[in-house]
């Protein structure tokens, strides 16, 4: 019997002593369970990413020190953990110590470094080579390689060196992001790199919410003959015990694509907010489907005491949508506050009046509404201490659909990387998970509309959702042109329309809140265009 236990923890970045205490107790349970090493993930001591804060010399001492207060503690089993090393140089390198009774017996700098999407680490690790660590130890009389995340990616790398150096065993420790359809990638990965090398993989990835980035976890173990042996689930701390030479071992099954994205934002919107220190939030609840969505996304990620709805209907708002904004409270059993912003509005529109003289109303009117509306619900979160959560997706963020200091004004938005189709798709699964649907029917049945003029929906500006969804996937996701992107002539107006309106409207992405990264290429961290910019095609 060869135990080994893999450690798919919830760290924070920079918190050294909450990730210390994770790391002692899962330690002591992977001890209790009899495990012969237990894996921790990648920058576990100090939390991951923790991008500039590495440039700060005191924030790695601080974790060194940590790493070695917990090496003493480290007894009667040995340990593989993540941290921030440092030579006498000041160079600093993305490491895994191996640890066996209270000492560290072997470090390990990571070798093949990301530079890509999220990935800076080539702005702050140096690479380590395996020609100076092989990263491979001994235990219970068998011969074990370490590496780390992308070592394992890059063909022919360092799992490659240390098979043909007679390792039996891979430790490929990770903090690899979520994305819609990643883990399939990943688990196929490992299959192919257990064949190739005739070795057993044990892959321990961390799990939660970090800002934008979630960590989805669904560590596993792969035997020397390609066979998946055991799986963690997604989205939840566990500590996955592996038997190496026994035929059963702990399968988590796999959730759907909706599933996974649903738990994904659930995930990411309870570690911003609790991991920043907030306990409640509040949202602008318009009975609309983005706002009833998020409402239910809160409440799952935080409970239905920790989310209030604030309606804040005008003059244009109809008697239906109001309504639905009640119903989605009471279902959710969340308060709800009703405030009228049709006398502030009047107010405005007459303090202005003078200085627009001569001017036909147009969108400046019909923005109004959407900023009286963000300094409500920015007046509750400095009166209260209340996070606010945003409400817009990502077709709207795409083309500025969104009013700056208006709708986007707020903390954090959960369905910044989640484009209008999908929120639809989203909110029908999670209806179906419950008898009592939380969003009424008259909710999807409406046509989606802000609501700022009488009789305005989002097609007269935007055309159909599907349609638009379709051009904003080609050009923002995969980055087409547009004469790749038209088919044929009639569409060609529409795809230069929205295509131009991607493009005029960065400075507005710009300043709206973090949100959840769901795809290969969310606004912030994958998209990273120049405001002032002249390129057109």
């Amino acid at each position: 019997m060869f135990k080994i236990a893999l450690a798919q923890i919830n760290t924070t970045v920079g918190d050294f002593a909450g990730n210390a205490n994770l790391i002692l107790d899962y330690l002591s349970r992977a001890k209790a369970a009899k495990a012969s090493l237990v894996v921790f993930p990648e920058l576990a001591v100090g939390g991951y990413p923790p991008e500039d804060l590495v440039l700060k010399n005191h924030f790695v001492e601080n974790n060194l020190k940590t790493l070695s207060s917990l090496v003493k503690k480290v007894h009667g089993i040995a340990a593989v953990v993540g941290f921030v090393d440092a030579d006498s140089k000041g160079k600093i390198y993305n490491a895994a110590a191996f640890i066996e009774e209270g000492a560290i017996k072997t470090i390990y700098h990571k070798n093949e470094l990301p530079n890509y999407g999220v990935f800076d680490e080539k702005r702050y690790f140096r690479p380590g080579s395996f020609e100076a660590n092989k990263g491979l130890i001994s235990l219970n009389g068998r011969k074990i390689g370490i590496s780390i995340c992308e070592d394992i990616w890059i063909d022919g790398s360092v799992y490659a060196k240390q098979s043909k150096a007679g390792a039996k065993i891979l430790v490929n420790i990770s903090s690899s992001p979520y994305e819609a359809g990643k883990l399939k990638i990943r688990q196929e990965l490992l299959l192919r790199r257990a064949k190739e090398t005739k070795a057993a993989i044990i892959y321990c990835n961390v799990v939660g919410g970090q800002d934008e980035l979630v960590f989805d976890g669904a560590s596993m173990v792969v035997g020397s003959d390609g066979r998946l042996m055991a799986r963690a689930k997604q989205f939840e701390e566990e500590l996955l015990v592996c038997d190496m030479d026994a035929a059963s071992n702990p399968l988590a099954p796999l959730l759907d694509e909706t599933q996974e994205v649903y738990q994904a934002l659930v995930a990411g919107t309870r570690d911003y907010v609790q991991k920043n220190g907030f306990s409640k939030v509040a949202l602008g609840l318009s009975g609309g489907i983005d706002s009833s969505l998020v409402a239910v996304i809160a409440v799952d990620a935080l409970g239905a005491d920790n989310v209030i709805g604030i309606s804040m209907p005008s003059r244009f708002n109809v008697k239906a949508t109001r309504q639905d904004a009640k119903m989605v409270a009471g279902n959710l059993g969340i308060k709800c506050k009703e405030i009228s912003i049709k006398r502030i509005h009047q107010i405005y529109l007459r303090v202005l009046a003078k200085h627009f003289k001569g001017l036909a109303p147009d969108i400046t009117e019909e923005n109004l509404q959407a900023r009286i509306r963000g300094d409500i619900l920015m007046a509750f979160s400095n009166k209260f201490g209340w996070l606010i959560l945003t409400t817009g997706n990502k077709s709207e963020m795409a083309v500025g659909y969104c009013t700056l200091y208006g709708d986007m004004s707020g903390g954090f938005a959960p369905l910044k990387d989640i484009f209008k189709t999908r929120v639809y798709e989203l909110a029908r699964w999670r209806n179906s998970q419950q008898e009592n649907h939380p969003i009424p029917k008259s909710v999807f049945l409406r046509a989606p509309t802000a609501e700022l003029r009488p009789h305005q929906t989002d097609e007269e500006s935007l055309g159909a959702y599907q349609q638009l969804d379709e051009v904003l996937d080609a050009y923002v996701q995969r980055h087409q042109s547009v004469g790749t992107i038209v088919k044929d002539s009639t569409q060609l107006a529409y795809v230069k329309k929205i295509v131009n309106l991607v493009d005029k409207n960065e400075y507005k992405r710009r300043q709206a809140p973090p949100g959840v990264k769901i795809t290969g290429r969310a606004f912030g961290r994958d998209w990273r265009l120049p405001i002032t910019n002249k390129y057109k095609e």
